[in-house]
């Protein structure tokens, strides 16, 4: 441990928040508290008042618990985020441990060591997930420990947290939708009964959204209501509060749903009765509530969800045009002015961004973006701020990871970005990414594949080169819902919280990103969605294919052409000229002939 005086300002500045709830633990006779990066519905993009890890140690990873003890303080997150933890951390005092390395324990293991015999752990019952609470607990049974599950402690220290959310709930027409609420409410009562539940709670605020054809805007660049649903042989309770659903409120009544006060559901469970809860998902708090019968599975919503429509994969086609289109005339501006003037990383992303805001149905940023110029694109998850950001210099790469979230859909797309002189070997990077992306883009495959039996398809060409990548291949999309939308995602292994063995079913978006970060030089990803369409049926099986939906260039300046081969040139050029085809009608003259150049046959 550093001497004090060694300390950053701002490491001096969260090692004293540290230390102040470490002795409000102290105070409250709590040995071990546990700080998970989620709220009460597991989301993956948290409203800022939720943010509690973040707050507590200075780490924006969106991805990573925290520990704290009377004298000890250790965030743990997984390999996209090893090199932003390393620095947001340094000098605070809070140590770093990598999810995935043995070498360091885990987050149960270290709890376990730094609890004593009848000791007391303290965490946020509506914040952590049953299922968590439920396998610690058994783990810990021979210690006696005493749990403080309804302990939000930091909340007594953060005295300008963020309010909670009160933005308003919007209908999403079934134009859009493409099904009715009736419909859906159909198809899960035909499971309930299958289950012999009376009773289906859901917590995760996508599937709310989707089964009601409600959003709203209560987490970041996630379109969803912060609520709960439970699902009834003949009615529907939304938990939530009231004045955030004012301009849908005659349509609820229409569709006989209840509403209810939002904290109100904690009291309602205690009453119920034969219950069918998605145990992966549901927190803590509520299952402590209930004393009856749970039947403890995923919520069948997961797969309805995840399974467009004809409808939704119409519009999701059609948006991605326009939202190409806006990409598109990014690249152009970035590539033409980058030397003659200033343009930071802050700079480059709100080009975009505005860009994006012109397109008609636009709603929001997809997600927290990534705009990082060379060393930066390294780390998978870089964020810069205004405290911390790179300018762009006349020679190098820029990599942007954006989208957006519109009533057609939602957009998730990444390309990497030449200009001036550009390194060999980053330029063979490239072109390996790009590879290992048109051949997954290319994969035939049986029904029955998942996307951990694929991934192997777009690793082979990096792996080929000893390198990997820490991070899936692909996930799922939602439609104006979650960027990361499961349970499909493409990975070799299945990692933690994830669902990578999930049947790949038609009708499922996902997309293709695989890439190359080297540490302090360069990252490259090259990033695409796809939908899996039916193929041939015969003697074998039934084939699925993956049809392209993003329609943007991939940058020709980066190809190194001694180690492109001629299959993934034919693919390319052939990518290329349906780019052209579908981008071209919504251009003026000038940007026509820049797409020209820029998706010319070579």
């Amino acid at each position: 441990m550093m001497n004090y005086n060694e300390y950053t300002k701002e490491g001096k500045t969260m090692l004293e928040k540290v230390k102040r709830f470490q002795n409000l633990l102290k105070e409250k006779h709590i040995d071990v508290y546990y700080i998970p990066n989620s709220d009460a519905h597991d989301s993956e993009f948290l409203n800022d008042c939720f943010k509690v890890r973040e707050y507590m140690s200075g780490f924006t990873g969106s991805s990573g618990d925290m520990v704290i003890t009377q004298d000890k303080a250790v965030v743990w997150s997984d390999g996209r985020y090893f090199i932003q933890a390393q620095k947001q951390l340094e000098g605070t005092g809070i140590d770093f441990y990598h999810l995935n390395d043995k070498e360091y324990p885990t987050i149960e293991e270290y709890i376990e060591t730094n609890l004593p015999e009848n000791g007391t752990l303290g965490f946020d019952g509506k914040v952590v997930k049953a299922k968590w609470f439920d396998s610690l607990y058994k783990q810990l049974e021979y210690k006696n420990i005493y749990y403080a599950y309804q302990s939000d402690y930091v909340n007594e220290i953060w005295k300008d947290r963020p309010a909670f959310p009160m933005s308003k709930a919007f209908l999403l027409d079934v134009k859009y939708a493409g099904r009715s609420m009736e419909s859906k409410l159909k198809d899960v009562r035909k499971e309930m009964n299958k289950r012999n539940v009376s009773r289906h709670i859901l917590t995760t605020l996508d599937d709310i959204a989707w089964l009601l054809n409600i959003r709203g805007k209560d987490a970041e660049s996630n379109p969803v209501l912060l609520s709960y649903v439970v699902v009834e042989m003949d009615r529907v309770i939304l938990y939530v509060k009231e004045e955030k659903i004012t301009d849908i409120k005659s349509y609820l009544i229409e569709k006989n749903v209840i509403v209810k006060d939002y904290e109100d559901i904690y009291d309602d469970v205690k009453t119920f009765n034969d219950v069918w809860i998605d145990y992966e998902r549901i927190n803590s708090a509520l299952v402590l509530n209930m004393n009856t019968k749970l039947h403890k599975e995923v919520t069948c919503i997961e797969m309805m969800k995840a399974i467009k429509n004809e409808i939704e994969i119409k519009n999701s086609l059609e948006c991605q045009i326009r939202d190409c289109v806006a990409l598109t005339r990014f690249m152009k501006w970035l590539k033409e002015n980058v030397y003659t003037e200033t343009i930071t990383e802050l700079r480059a992303a709100k080009y975009l961004n505005d860009l994006r805001r012109e397109i008609d149905d636009y709603i929001e940023v997809g997600y927290g973006q990534i705009a990082a110029y060379n060393e930066n694109a390294a780390m998978m998850h870089y964020q810069a701020t205004e405290a911390n950001y790179s300018i762009l210099k006349k020679d190098g790469i820029f990599l942007i990871d954006s989208g957006g979230q519109y009533l057609s859909g939602t957009t998730d797309i990444t390309r990497t970005i030449g200009f001036g002189n550009v390194d060999k070997q980053w330029k063979i990077d490239f072109t390996t990414v790009l590879i290992s992306h048109a051949q997954l883009a290319q994969l035939k495959f049986l029904e029955g594949c998942s996307g951990m039996t694929i991934d192997i398809i777009a690793r082979q060409p990096i792996w080929e080169r000893e390198l990997d990548y820490q991070c899936g291949t692909g996930h799922g999309i939602g439609y104006l819902l979650g960027v990361h939308e499961g349970p499909q995602g493409i990975r070799w292994y299945k990692a933690l919280n994830r669902k990578e063995d999930t049947i790949l079913k038609e009708g499922m978006i996902v997309t293709n990103e695989p890439g190359i970060y080297i540490k302090g030089s360069h990252g490259i990803r090259t990033e695409n969605e796809m939908v899996i369409r039916k193929g041939v049926k015969n003697e074998y099986g039934q084939f699925l294919y993956f049809e392209t939906m993003t329609f943007c260039p991939i940058d020709l300046d980066l190809i190194d052409m001694d180690t492109l081969d001629k299959k993934t040139r034919l693919w390319l050029n052939a990518y290329h000229k349906q780019v052209f085809e579908k981008l071209s009608p919504y251009m003026n003259k000038e940007e026509v002939e820049w797409l020209r150049h820029y998706t010319r046959e070579i």
